[in-house]
């Protein structure tokens, strides 16, 4: 699996556990409107991503490709989710937080 492939992976799992938990849908792929427009945004930016697999964490990029809006979306979910991931989803948490020198 790509970095890319991973961050999408991992970006999907943290909206939908903000969206279960907070409007209670997110399960098997549902989301609510608000949370899909955001997955949606999400999926787009980092499939234009301009590093590409050389990607870093977005808390480490040097470019900001979401608009001011939707940042403060995506920052509102990673707050929340954030804290849960370790516990819904250990492994993909643990792969984005090592640096990617002790991946390899």
């Amino acid at each position: 699996m790509t970095r890319i492939e991973r961050e999408k992976k991992t970006v999907g799992e943290m909206i939908a556990l903000y969206c279960r938990h907070k409007h209670g849908v997110g399960e098997k792929g549902v989301l609510c409107p608000e949370c899909q427009e955001l997955y949606d945004y999400a999926m787009l930016r980092l499939s234009r991503c301009r590093y590409g697999d050389a990607k870093p964490t977005c808390l480490h990029c040097t470019v900001h490709c979401y608009k001011p809006e939707m940042r403060k979306r995506i920052a509102r979910v990673m707050r929340h989710s954030g804290p849960w991931m370790m516990l819904y989803h250990p492994w993909l948490t643990v792969r984005h937080l090592l640096p990617e020198s002790v991946r390899h």
